[in-house]
């Protein structure tokens, strides 16, 4: 028996009797607090055992026992009367020396890697201790590589309890290598394994460590029993260094921080001819809607994100980004009579996206089988007349009638009057147009067809039709709605013109910087036109008003691009420019002409409009000859006292009835009701007031009607 074993149970022995003893006969003695210390220490051995992940833990915690059993007995003997019913403290006692002596000894003499040498009565040395079987896997004929790897990953204790099954180093690097790892115990998945616990044996960081899953493959076992482990810290630091387009995207832009999270580069394509250099991406889960931070990714990729040459277009779960060399939608693209001639479907080619793809809009609506609306937004210089010029050459090589009435004049509504049915420059002109247009659908909807002498519904393309499209155009007609003596007149015929005319072969095309009811606009005028054209509209004045004037346009506002005030490219550095004390560049261009157009589908697409030259003979545009309304139609609203020059003064009666002569002393307003498209152009209101009442819809109109009110 061993010396040290001997002493062990000696000194059990001999602290039994203290055990029972000490508390009863000496309840306050340092015996007492010392055996209760030690068991405390024993209970903190414990927890750190059970805590660790190394082995022999079991063992650990037999050795701390004899001291917390100790102070278990010498608490409990503390608390009996005396020595306890039958002795019990001098049972425990001896009971915990008992156990001391049977057990304690050997669990601390039996360690693993530490048993002590058996005695022998000749003294000789003791037989060499067969090492306890180490839990590597016999020699399967693994490369060098491998070995080495098994090597190290033993050393750091098998971390994660796996076993390296095989390493492979990639090709042309040095330190790069991948790792196949398997649970140690069969059927016990891998748990607890970091990349910082791999990198560790193999001496790299743990940020070149990648942790995957391994797939089942015929002849090699798979799942959470096995793990795969790519250790790159060549490639890292390559990477780093000079990475590539596939590498940064995924570093900077894909990541979760990036400026498009959660998406990866299909391919990245350079077009010379055009100078643009195109990135198309998708979402790695394509139910995800990609989240683009245009200025972040232009950052990510080292391109000036202030210069407008740099555009997103996102198509369901793939997204494309355009960056130009100069910025695409300064360029000039000239309106010709092939680009406006309309095919089959009225469809034309009004301008080019930022891809130089042409951007179509339509003369009439060849799926409804009806006349097309049209919704022109913009501020003043915007482009809007340009956009007017080509429009209507459109219309007019179908075949169509137009009608342009604004409310001051210029010189480009001026040009454009020769080439079109009639053209004017004032609200009065406007109200007469309008007035016009809607007594047509009286006509139209009572004038025979000459295949069987029946009226019919407008059917564009249909040679059978006996009278042509008519177009009727309101430039600034928020500005003309809110005229203080037309402008009810303007707005309400403009309403029903654009809820009935459609039937009847007339379009509306408002024009104007808003649209919203509180400036014209009312919900059902502007669902009409919504649903019926594709709205464009050009600079509002900030890419906030561009934005919401666009979305209060669209039936689902997707993304809609942002036009500038100008287009201005980088120069240098601001910093530095600062630190100099040197003025920015001022190298802005004009975005007139730039517009974002609503497609069917409701997406907004940025482009820049055809350019009509004014300074020249737009006659190339338009055909040889104008388009007029049939002679029946003439005759017609002559009889109704609506065909005239509508550049004259307001006739006696046109608008309003005229005043008796009682109402003449008193000076009371002329104005008692709406224009009406009625016979002679007789006003469709009373003098009553109950039924001026009925008229009000603002509180301009409201403040007029308790004017007139004298009589209250």
């Amino acid at each position: 028996m061993p010396r040290s074993v001997a002493l062990e149970r000696l000194a059990y022995t001999l602290a039994a009797p203290v055990l029972a003893v000490a508390p009863n006969v000496c309840p306050d003695s340092p015996v007492n607090t010392v055996v209760q210390l030690a068991g405390a220490a024993g209970i903190g051995g414990w927890i750190l055992a059970g805590k660790s992940d190394e082995p022999g833990a079991g063992r650990k915690i037999l050795r701390w026992s004899p001291l917390v059993l100790a102070a278990a007995v010498d608490v409990a003997a503390g608390h009996t009367a005396g020595f306890g019913p039958y002795w019990l403290d001098g049972l425990l006692a001896a009971g915990w020396a008992a156990a001391g002596c049977l057990v304690m000894p050997f669990s601390r003499h039996t360690r693993r890697r530490h048993r002590p040498a058996v005695a022998a009565p000749a003294p000789q040395l003791a037989p060499a201790e067969a090492p306890e079987p180490s839990p590597i896997v016999p020699d399967d004929g693994a490369d060098l590589l491998t070995r080495d790897a098994r090597m190290l990953w033993e050393r750091a204790g098998m971390p994660g309890r796996t076993h390296i099954v095989k390493a492979t180093r990639h090709p042309g690097m040095q330190h790069d290598m991948t790792i196949l790892l398997r649970a140690s115990e069969t059927g016990r998945p891998i748990t607890g394994l970091s990349e910082a616990a791999v990198a560790a044996p193999f001496a790299v960081h743990s940020s070149d460590v990648v942790l995957a899953e391994v797939a089942i493959q015929p002849g090699r076992q798979g799942g959470p029993g096995w793990m795969e482990a790519r250790i790159t810290p060549d490639a890292n630091q390559r990477r780093r260094k000079a990475p590539t387009d596939q590498e940064r995207w995924t570093d900077r832009i894909g990541s979760p921080k990036g400026g498009a999270p959660g998406s990866e580069l299909v391919h990245k394509t350079r077009d010379d001819a055009r100078g643009v250099t195109f990135y198309r991406a998708k979402m790695a889960d394509i139910t995800e809607t990609p989240r683009i931070d245009l200025p972040k990714v232009c950052r990510a990729l080292g391109l000036p994100e202030d210069d407008s040459c740099v555009f997103v277009l996102i198509d369901g779960a793939e997204f494309l980004i355009s960056a130009f060399d100069e910025p695409p939608l300064s360029a000039v693209f000239p309106a010709t009579r092939e680009l406006l001639t309309p095919d089959a479907k009225g469809m034309y080619v009004c301008g080019f996206t930022i891809t130089g793809q042409p951007v179509k809009t339509m003369v009439y609506q060849h799926d409804k089988n009806a006349p097309a609306h049209g919704l022109t937004l913009g501020v003043s210089r915007s482009g809007k007349t340009q956009f007017f010029a080509i429009h209507m050459a459109a219309q007019s090589l179908d075949g169509h009638v137009v009608w342009l009435g604004t409310v001051r004049k210029d010189e480009k509504t001026s040009v454009l009057g020769r080439y079109i049915d009639r053209q004017g420059s004032n609200a009065l002109w406007m109200a007469r147009s309008l007035r016009a247009g809607k007594a047509l659908c009286e006509i139209r909807a009572e004038m025979p067809w000459p295949h069987d002498g029946q009226p019919h519904d407008y059917k564009p393309g249909d040679p059978r039709c006996p009278y042509r499209q008519l177009n009727v155009y309101g430039d600034e007609f928020m500005t003309a709605a809110q005229d203080a003596d037309f402008g009810e007149f303007i707005q309400k015929d403009g309403e029903d013109l654009t809820v009935t005319g459609l039937k009847y072969g007339i379009g509306f095309n408002p024009a104007g910087q808003s649209p919203f009811a509180h400036n014209g606009f009312s919900t059902e005028m502007k669902d009409n036109l919504r649903q019926n054209s594709r709205p464009v509209i050009f600079n509002m004045g900030s890419p906030g008003a561009t934005r919401k004037a666009a979305e209060g346009t669209m039936e689902n506002a997707y993304d809609v691009p942002t036009i500038p005030a100008r287009y201005s490219r980088s120069e240098g550095s601001a910093i530095e420019r600062a630190m100099r004390g040197e003025a920015d560049p001022e190298n802005g261009v004009s975005t007139g002409g730039v517009a974002v157009i609503v497609l069917d589908n409701g997406r907004a697409v940025l482009m820049r409009s055809l350019y009509a030259d004014f300074d020249t003979d737009l006659a190339e545009l338009f055909p040889d000859e104008v388009n007029r309304l049939t002679d029946y139609e003439i005759s017609e609203l002559d009889k109704r006292g609506l065909w005239f020059d509508w550049n004259g003064p307001v006739r006696p009666g046109e608008f309003w009835p005229e005043p008796d002569e009682d109402d003449e002393g008193e000076g009371r307003s002329r104005r008692r009701g709406g224009g009406g498209g009625g016979k002679g152009g007789g006003g469709r209101g009373s003098k009553s007031s109950t039924h001026r009442s009925e008229q009000v819809a603002s509180p301009r109109q409201a403040l007029e009607a308790i004017k007139s009110l004298t009589d209250a």
